[in-house]
C-alpha cells in the first residue's frame, strides 16, 4: 500500500464545470471531484452503488425526482440504477465513492496520462 497525494493525481474533466481525480482500487472507485457552482449534473444512472461526501460547498442532488440539498460533512447514497442529477449551488469539493470500480473512469484516467 502506498501513500496517494491526492493533488498529484491527474485532473479528468468528466463534464463541464466537473473535475476529479481517480483513485481505482480492486473493488472501489474514489472520485474526487471539484465543481463549479451553477453547473448541473444531467440526470444519468448507472450500475455502481455510490456514496457520495460534499467536502466543501453546498449541492443540490435529485435523487429519483426528489431534490436532497446536502452539505459539509453529509453523505448521500445512491442506490445501484437509481436515476440521479445535480446542481452545484456553490463552488464544491466531493468525493464521491463507487461499488464496483468504474472502468469508464479508469480508462479515461488512461487516456489522460497519455497526453
Amino acid at each position: 500500500m502506498s501513500k496517494i497525494q491526492v493533488a498529484s493525481i491527474t485532473p479528468v474533466e468528466l463534464i463541464s464545470g466537473y473535475t476529479a481525480r481517480f483513485i481505482h482500487t480492486a473493488e472501489m472507485t474514489f472520485s474526487f471531484v471539484d465543481v463549479i457552482a451553477g453547473k448541473t449534473l444531467p440526470e444519468h444512472s448507472h450500475p455502481h452503488e455510490q456514496v457520495s461526501h460534499i467536502l466543501e460547498g453546498e449541492f443540490e442532488l435529485t435523487l429519483d425526482g426528489k431534490p436532497i440539498r446536502f452539505g459539509v460533512g453529509e453523505v448521500v447514497v445512491i442506490p445501484s440504477n437509481v436515476k440521479h442529477s445535480g446542481l452545484a449551488i456553490t463552488d464544491c469539493k466531493i468525493l464521491d465513492v463507487f461499488t464496483p470500480v468504474r472502468e469508464d473512469y479508469r480508462v479515461m484516467l488512461e487516456n489522460a496520462n497519455r497526453k
